[in-house]
């Protein structure tokens, strides 16, 4: 046996034994005092701590006040209790721990990362809580942040490829909450007053509306006085009532819009699934093969290698905790849009209507497994991964399983997942693009 060959076997025997230890986390839950959902996985090796606290908070609560959301989470560590951002700043500094928030439409989140020597996260904890149950909002810095997401959002209307996306959204969801875009619109973030900030912060940023996930070498002991002194100055509160389901899609629609830009932007789709879908595993697995694997992708294969009529031709499924969307994506130029976007439709309808081919199906699941366990990979990854199993309330085992679900899909899970699912008669286009008029 050759040099390479044996190097090639004992490559691929490591990456066998080695593969569980991050594919297969134990995940341990409870409910905290408070009536926060504890989330927690026990590692060894290293002394850090992740921790992310997620709410039920995210731009689809903003009701009509769109980009409250984005600017409460945005300003949570702009001073907090006695401290203010730069006194922040110099704690977590002191002890070597970082911390981050954000927003998604679903949900907000505070991310800390500490060493686990008592003292350093004993500190990094008690800034932690105060800036997730006292932030200041002071005026000074709501002004000063305001002023930023106006600015972000009249650059945002320089960006053909944005456009295309809001308007994506519009055009699926109308009236849902899923249809504005995080960071909102002028005309809805100019209004927003520091009490707006105030009272979206008293109602969400409440224990019972949390999930708190743990990450580390520490004990599960330690582990439940982490999420407990977390949310120890968090009122109790309530749950975030639930998401209205959007209105299904019954005909076809395109929107137009110009933009001189010597590039069209397009973006064509429909209301796809949810996190907790019963097909998850066959569109997931199909759409890998349709448009979500790169240059090998079907569309990109159809739209870029064959006819050159795009650099990034793409296709993915958004699931969210009401049906996220599925999305066709591509940017061409001017002359070439309909042509292009003929062609990936195109694509999509012969996809939906029979399947991938047993070559296909093969080389998706060696691609998604052997690229699973680079998820897991470190303990910041593992975090957010168990943070999103918590959040869609997916079973404790999704991680573990994962691999094993990938394996189970068949080619005609796949045809009759995507023929009940991606209606191409019933897809919504937007082109941003064109040239000015």
């Amino acid at each position: 046996m050759s040099v390479k060959r044996v190097s090639r076997c004992l490559v691929l025997l490591f990456l066998l034994i080695s593969a569980p230890v991050y594919a297969v986390p134990e995940i341990q839950h409870w409910v905290s005092p408070q009536g926060g959902r504890i989330y927690f996985v026990p590692t060894e090796g290293l002394p850090l701590l992740d921790v992310r606290v997620v709410f039920d908070a995210g731009s689809a609560r903003d009701a009509e006040k769109f980009g409250l959301a984005a600017l409460t989470s945005g300003m949570l560590d702009t001073g907090a209790g006695d401290w203010d951002a730069d006194a922040i700043a110099q704690r977590l500094e002191s002890v070597g721990a970082s911390l981050g928030t954000g927003v998604s439409r679903d949900t907000a989140w505070l991310s800390l990362r500490s060493l686990t020597h008592p003292e350093k996260l004993g500190v990094a904890l008690e800034t932690g809580r105060e800036i997730l149950a006292r932030p200041r909002f002071e005026q000074k810095d709501f002004d000063r942040e305001k002023n930023r997401t106006l600015l972000a959002i009249k650059q945002r209307g320089e960006q053909p490829d944005d456009l295309a996306e809001i308007a994506f959204f519009q055009a699926l969801y109308g009236n849902h909450p899923y249809a504005h875009p995080q960071e909102g619109f002028t005309e809805t973030v100019e209004p927003l007053t520091r009490e707006d900030l105030v009272d979206f912060h008293k109602r969400y940023y409440v224990a019972k509306n949390a999930i708190v996930v743990i990450v580390g070498e520490v004990k599960r002991a330690d582990a439940e006085s982490i999420a407990e002194k977390l949310l120890s100055g968090l009122e109790q509160g309530a749950v975030s009532p639930a998401l209205s389901a959007p209105e299904p899609i019954h005909s076809v629609e395109t929107v137009k819009r110009p933009f001189p830009s010597e590039q069209t932007h397009v973006r064509a789709g429909l209301i796809g699934m949810t996190a907790t879908d019963p097909d998850y595993f066959p569109l997931y697995v199909g759409n890998h093969i349709l448009g979500g694997s790169g240059l090998v992708s079907r569309i990109s294969e159809e739209v870029r290698e064959k006819r050159g009529l795009s650099y990034n031709a793409y296709s993915y499924f958004m699931p969210l905790r009401e049906a996220g969307p599925f999305q066709v994506g591509l940017q061409t130029r001017n002359d070439q849009a309909e042509e292009a976007l003929r062609v990936a439709l195109k694509t999509v309808k012969d996809f939906a209507a029979n399947g991938p081919t047993d070559k296909e199906l093969e080389a998706a699941k060696k691609n998604i497994i052997g690229g699973f366990v680079l998820r897991l990979d470190s303990n910041q990854k593992l975090t957010e991964q168990v943070a999103i199993v918590a959040f869609y309330n997916r079973p404790l085992d999704y991680l573990a399983r994962f691999t094993e679900k990938v394996e189970a899909v068949t080619r005609e899970d796949i045809k009759r997942a995507f023929r009940s699912r991606v209606d191409p008669d019933k897809l919504r286009t937007v082109l941003v693009g064109g040239g000015a008029k």
